[in-house]
């Protein structure tokens, strides 16, 4: 941290006391024991009701067991990123529409962006599912799940590259006018790439949210962790360690994209 920073920091921030630093270390102990005693009372309690008995999680010392959940894994990642680049596509479109000197096409992208960020993604993927097929329009199940997952994050994503644009000041597309640039220069020589890098942040945030919402791939019966998970549970009827392994997959991935948004927006501060 520089010596600018470490001044702000002191500014805004009063140094604790002794007083208050033995109040935190005792508090948070208070908190460690009182987390130990939460884990160690879930663990008598899977123990008293036979959850860790050897029939219930033998199977994962198979390592078909592990391959057949990091098969899983990858069709999480690609499901996501696949939804990640629809939904960066969607949303760059009704951001370009958004911000046009068009009142109609303005009016069509904000109508377009309250929609989906109004209805629920399951409903998107139920009309994916179950409408589409009526109509002779068959789609592969990554797309069942992709394309209605992008759908719903499009409007946010949009509102998001749209307040990076804004962010910018108006004299950089005025210098890049000068220079005898067209609009459509501007915007996709300097206007768009800073954008970009000042909302890269959020949009790592939104893909925590697409990966959340990818959990609905079982309803497509696309291959995801979900669904291979929901297989080894009709196959050797262990419901509660299978989602508990489950979900620990889920927090640390998401965690770690977390982690990526913050040392990026670290990075872009300093």
């Amino acid at each position: 941290m520089s010596n600018s920073a470490s001044d702000i920091f002191s500014v805004l921030y009063e140094q604790p006391s002794r007083a208050s630093r033995r109040i935190n270390t005792i508090v948070s102990i208070i908190a460690a024991l009182a987390l130990a005693a939460l884990f160690a009372l879930v663990v008598n309690r899977f123990y008293e009701t036979g959850q860790l008995d050897y029939r219930n999680w033998y199977f994962f010392l198979k390592g078909t067991t592990w391959i057949f959940l990091f098969k899983g894994f990858l069709g999480t990642i690609a499901s996501s990123l696949t939804s990640l680049v629809f939904a960066f596509a969607f949303g760059f479109t009704l951001m370009n529409l958004r911000i046009s000197k068009s009142k109609a096409f303005n009016a069509i992208s904000t109508a377009i962006i309250e929609f989906t960020r109004g209805v629920p993604t399951l409903l998107f993927i139920y009309f994916f599912f179950l409408v589409l097929p009526q109509w002779n329009i068959k789609l592969s199940p990554l797309l069942k799940i992709a394309l209605p997952v992008s759908l719903s994050a499009s409007g946010v994503v949009a509102e998001v590259l749209r307040s990076g644009v804004n962010s910018l000041s108006r004299g950089q597309r005025e210098a890049a006018l000068s220079l005898g640039m067209s609009d459509m220069q501007a915007n996709c020589s300097v206007i768009f790439p800073q954008a970009f890098r000042s909302v890269l942040p959020s949009l790592i945030s939104e893909l925590v949210i697409v990966v959340k919402d990818t959990t609905f791939s079982y309803l497509v019966n696309y291959p995801d962790l979900m669904q291979n998970a929901k297989v080894l549970i009709s196959n050797y009827d262990s419901m509660l360690l299978i989602y508990v392994l489950v979900a620990i997959i889920y927090i640390v991935l998401n965690y770690a994209l977390n982690k990526i948004s913050d040392n990026i927006a670290q990075r872009k501060r300093r």
